[in-house]
């Protein structure tokens, strides 16, 4: 039994989840992505997934309608503990299916991926459940990647394409072993300040189901194709929300895969430019001000595997730097 294990076992229960159901509802949010989305659901199912029984946990797949959708033959061999759900002639935003997704939780806590493309590492589901049995209240992000070297916004200026992310995959032979993601990988955009500065949001948020009461979930009115801010406010809202404890989980990680998306995929930079415009003045017209990330006192969780250490001291030089402190030198390391 792990680390992560023992702690799970000695909380007990996730508050607020009844015998027989899960603890933990994930909701992924999946359009136009099937090969993408595929990966992801895989990275999710017991088995990829360690220290954890499909029983302590669900999977909420809710598939927007598209011309390119998850094949008939995949889903049928999915695990009980997966619900799969598509939506026809959906909204330009994913804020409806969002909170559709949620509204089918049975689970205590209710994690959101809004993006069906980000496939995770082995010890997410586990992470999340021990965080949630520590802290009544805890809003637990993981960290976002990109894989490559680079942005993939960045990187498909220089033929980074589907053919070369497949390439990537092989050379690391995912799903062997899920750590080693990191291995071919960068920070996300919205992640680059690192673990131990303020982030604007995290592709894997998991609340208690009363706090996402509270919160009235995605806000609907961020109608904007892909949501535009949608996710980042909803990410600010949690986590500055009074009385909860903002939890990270650095040794674990989401890993976006390439798949033509708003602002990471072929579009012209005008076009992505316009889109991030567009974005920022609707937050601005909701909000009333310009979006800021979140300023929390988080803990941090779990054990940090050897291939995510470079993303440590990275997060430490970054935090060092900004306090107006240089790192030590190696010799004193």
């Amino acid at each position: 039994m792990s680390g992560f294990q023992s702690l799970a076992r000695m909380v007990g229960r996730l508050r607020g989840s009844p015998p027989g159901q899960p603890q933990l509802s994930l909701v992924l949010i999946v359009y136009d992505m099937p090969e993408q989305a595929a990966n992801t659901i895989r990275s999710l199912l017991p088995g990829y997934q360690r220290d954890v029984s499909g029983s302590e946990y669900e999977l909420i797949v809710v598939e927007n309608a598209s011309s390119n959708t998850l094949s008939a033959g995949f889903l049928q061999d999915l695990p009980a503990n997966v619900h799969y759900h598509l939506r026809q002639n959906p909204e330009p935003s994913p804020a409806q299916a969002i909170n559709f997704g949620a509204s089918q939780a049975q689970g205590g806590a209710v994690c959101v991926m809004i993006d069906g493309a980000r496939m995770v590492t082995p010890g997410v589901v586990c992470n999340l459940l021990a965080a949630h049995r520590s802290f009544p209240r805890a809003v637990v992000s993981i960290p976002g990647y990109h894989l490559g070297r680079e942005l993939q916004q960045t990187a498909v200026g220089s033929g980074y394409d589907r053919d070369t992310e497949r390439d990537l995959l092989a050379s690391i032979a995912w799903p062997e072993d899920g750590y080693r993601l990191f291995d071919v990988a960068c920070f996300s955009g919205s992640c680059r300040p690192g673990f131990f500065l303020p982030n604007s949001e995290s592709n894997c948020i998991s609340i208690p189901l009363d706090v996402w009461h509270t919160l009235s979930g995605f806000n609907t009115l961020f109608d904007l194709p892909g949501g535009g801010l949608i996710n980042l406010d909803f990410y600010k809202r949690a986590c500055e929300l009074p009385e909860v404890q903002h939890v990270i989980v650095p040794g674990e990680g989401t890993f976006h895969q390439f798949h033509g998306g708003v602002t990471t995929g072929g579009v012209s930079r005008e076009m992505r430019e316009d889109y991030i415009e567009r974005s920022r003045n609707q937050y601005r017209a909701l909000r009333g001000a310009d979006f800021s990330s979140p300023r929390t006192s988080p803990v941090y969780l779990g054990a940090i595997p050897a291939q995510a250490q470079k993303f440590v001291h990275y997060s430490a030089a970054r935090a060092l730097r900004s306090l107006g402190e240089a790192p030590l030198p190696d010799s004193t390391a």
